[in-house]
């Protein structure tokens, strides 16, 4: 297989609302990968290590959402312009149903993308941050963190959150505190990050699903009707393993993998096992 480098595997989408830019590799059907949410973020910084393995049996698709520094934003906030991105991608591409990975936010937003459409998706992985803390104080160790980077940015910080990130440190190199910090302080995708992680952009947030009549996504999770695999770090601080007790009982048909030695980045940290149980999951053949 050629070399998947980031330029060899870069595309654009242009949209009635801007360009979507994404990552391409491989031939069959189509896996959507949902990046997740934090300083400096890409999809491509998510998934890049995994295209070689899952490109050899599907046509990988690793879309940028809007508001993360790579396609173009829309003003809304991010967890907003997601769904409708994702929609706007797969109907540009022409695409009327895919497998979807989900990593933390990219989880949440492809759940949310099957609850709602249903026949689009057929089998889904989420990684960590999907569900609801059950035991374990929320908002978790690592979200606090990244509040607090959001707030005041600082290379400290960066480092701080990173390492809550990860059960191994030693994965907390210069090169990656470098990049996610160019990043992450570049103006726009700063303030997009604010409306997410900001203090008072959480508190609003907290206010309105108060007085909201509409149960949030989590309440709904029996609505799902894709095959679903769940995947977990069993050491993530920054969402314990314990909310993945509510998507494993209330999703009809979900099936769970947690990984020991793993942080909050299961596709990077236990990549090889992770890959493994993935693959297998998407894989299999249904039964009659």
């Amino acid at each position: 297989m050629t070399e998947l480098t980031y330029e060899s595997t870069l595309r654009e989408l242009r949209t009635d609302r801007g360009v979507l830019r994404y990552h391409e590799a491989g031939d069959g059907p189509p896996l959507l990968m949902l990046h997740g949410s934090g300083p400096g973020v890409t999809g491509w910084r998510n998934f890049r290590g995994n295209l070689p393995v899952f490109a050899q049996h599907f046509r990988c698709l690793v879309l940028e959402f809007p508001g993360f520094g790579v396609s173009d934003p829309t003003g809304a906030h991010p967890m907003v312009a997601a769904p409708d991105a994702v929609v706007r991608f797969l109907d540009g591409l022409g695409l009327e149903q895919v497998d979807v990975i989900g990593n933390s936010m990219g989880g949440i937003v492809a759940t949310r993308f099957a609850i709602s459409h249903p026949e689009r998706v057929r089998r889904m992985v989420t990684i960590g941050g999907m569900g609801r803390a059950i035991f374990s104080p929320s908002p978790g160790e690592g979200i606090n963190l990244l509040v607090e980077f959001t707030e005041d940015p600082t290379r400290e910080r960066l480092v701080a959150w990173l390492n809550s990130m990860v059960h191994d440190r030693s994965l907390v190199t210069e090169e990656l505190v470098e990049e996610r910090w160019a990043q992450a302080t570049e103006p726009s995708t700063l303030a997009s990050a604010r409306k997410m992680y900001g203090g008072e952009a959480l508190r609003a947030a907290a206010a309105a699903a108060a007085k909201s009549d509409e149960p949030p996504y989590w309440a709904v999770l029996h609505k799902v009707r894709a095959k679903t695999l769940i995947t977990w770090g069993r050491d993530d601080r920054v969402s314990p393993v314990d909310m993945a007790l509510l998507p494993m009982r209330t999703i009809p048909d979900a099936e769970v993998h947690i990984f020991p030695d793993c942080g909050h980045w299961a596709m990077i940290e236990q990549k090889e096992a992770w890959e493994s149980a993935v693959l297998a999951f998407l894989t299999r053949e249904d039964q009659s």
